[in-house]
């Protein structure tokens, strides 16, 4: 295998790379906001849990996944920045609508608006990381712009709760749409497009005709590699949008938290450990996988390995608090959570920066869109839903306590991605051999 060109990792690379994280982050923010608002919203509309998961998941997936696969494509044929320039402009727009709902039913079709809009987001950043960074140091990269999100979960659940405490959900919408039009001003008018391709491993290709956008996605399903990592990540998504978005009213309903206090401690403690989990974890893949590339699939096994028992300990540890902090009660189970956190994320950085290895420069918008659709349709789409529908089904067993065992029965699903990728690991070690065969 070639090394990669050598070219410097300047001031506009970082700066670049600092900007999409906050485009990024911005959007997590619009997402994660709505876990505090699930107490409040169910009062003002009267709905149920379940309704709550589809606002909160399905609503903003089922647009997301219609579209992602487009927005990828243009992403592969468009300058990009500008790209995201419309997309966050637009996004701010859609987010205020938000906060304007009247009725349920409006709030649901802003929601689909705000995914319209966000769904050019995550492929374009990552096709853009990928021409900023080499493969030597990607992970620690995307674990970067992968970071800012569960950074921003703080804001989300701790200035989220205490925002839609004192001042209503609405504003909180309000809110989140501000930073969304700095950053649209600043794709506009200041970012430049870095050069596709700067980094490939192999040299550029013949031009190839073009092909049709369900034949391109298709070409990239065919690779079984691709494809093992792409529903691994998106299984894993599904456990994890349904623990983040009902952590909160887990700590409410199973240990008796008011909302404002459960809002700040899921969003400091899951937050902080997730965020420094994924820097971690990224450092770790570049450090080890540089050794032994197998290490990219390694680092995300350990982490669901260890992600998952925590996260059982997590849900199953007693009501019983371990201090007061500014008189703030903090469960015990919260080292549980702080654990949680650190290792569920340990995927996010080897996986992503894996995918952009395995497509050439040409599709890898494409590639990360497609696998960006099936996370979204797993995790944002239906692990919210299905742990609402779980919750529902078992109130007249567990009352209050049947959130408890939704997410218990919704965490049982991480052994199928562990599956996936060993069976990524056993295509990409054929394939290896293949090519030292040739």
């Amino acid at each position: 295998m070639r090394t990669p060109p050598v070219s410097p990792i300047g001031w506009r690379s970082h700066g670049l790379l600092f900007l999409l994280a906050m485009m990024y982050a911005d959007n997590f923010v619009g997402r994660q906001v709505i876990a505090v608002m699930i107490e409040p919203l169910k009062q003002e509309f009267a709905v149920s849990d379940t309704a709550m998961g589809l606002v909160s998941g399905l609503a903003f997936a089922a647009v997301y996944v219609l579209l992602g696969l487009p927005a990828g494509r243009l992403a592969d044929h468009l300058p990009r920045t500008r790209l995201l320039a419309v997309s966050s402009l637009l996004w701010a727009l859609a987010t205020v609508a938000c906060g304007l709902a009247g009725s349920f039913a409006m709030l649901v079709v802003a929601r689909m608006a705000v995914a319209v809009f966000e769904s050019p987001s995550t492929s374009t950043s990552m096709s853009i990381i990928a021409d900023i960074y080499p493969p030597q140091r990607r992970s620690f990269a995307i674990a970067c712009y992968t970071a800012a999100p569960t950074f921003s979960t703080i804001i989300a659940l701790c200035v989220g709760a205490w925002v839609v405490n004192a001042y209503g959900w609405r504003s909180a919408f309000f809110a989140v749409a501000v930073p969304a039009l700095l950053i649209s001003a600043l794709c506009a008018f200041i970012v430049r497009d870095p050069p596709r391709g700067r980094f490939d491993l192999t040299p550029p290709r013949a031009p190839q005709p073009t092909v049709g956008l369900l034949a391109s996605a298709g070409e990239l399903w065919a690779q079984p590699a691709y494809r093992c990592l792409v529903l691994a990540c998106g299984i894993t998504t599904f456990s994890a949008y349904a623990y983040a978005m009902w952590n909160a009213s887990f700590l409410v309903r199973s240990h008796g938290m008011p909302l404002q206090y459960a809002g700040i401690l899921a969003g400091l403690v899951g937050g902080i450990c997730a965020g420094v989990g994924a820097l971690f974890s990224g450092w770790l893949t570049d450090h080890l996988a540089g050794k032994n590339p197998r290490w990219q699939i390694g680092i995300p096994l350990v982490g669901h390995l260890l992600g998952g028992s925590t996260l059982i300990l997590y849900l199953l540890w007693p009501g019983d608090v371990l201090m007061q902090v500014k008189g703030v009660p903090v469960p015990s189970a919260m080292l549980w959570c702080a654990l949680t956190s650190f290792f569920s994320v340990w995927w996010v950085g080897p996986s992503y920066s894996l995918l952009t290895q395995l497509v050439p420069a040409c599709r890898r918008a494409t590639a990360v869109a497609l696998q960006t659709i099936v996370s979204t349709l797993c995790g944002v789409g239906i692990g919210p839903l299905a742990t609402g529908l779980l919750s529902d089904a078992l109130m007249p067993w567990f009352a209050d306590e049947s959130l408890r065992y939704a997410l218990l029965l919704i965490s049982s699903t991480l052994v199928i991605p562990m599956a996936l990728l060993w069976r990524t690991y056993r295509h990409l070690n054929g394939l290896a051999k293949v090519d030292a065969y040739a």
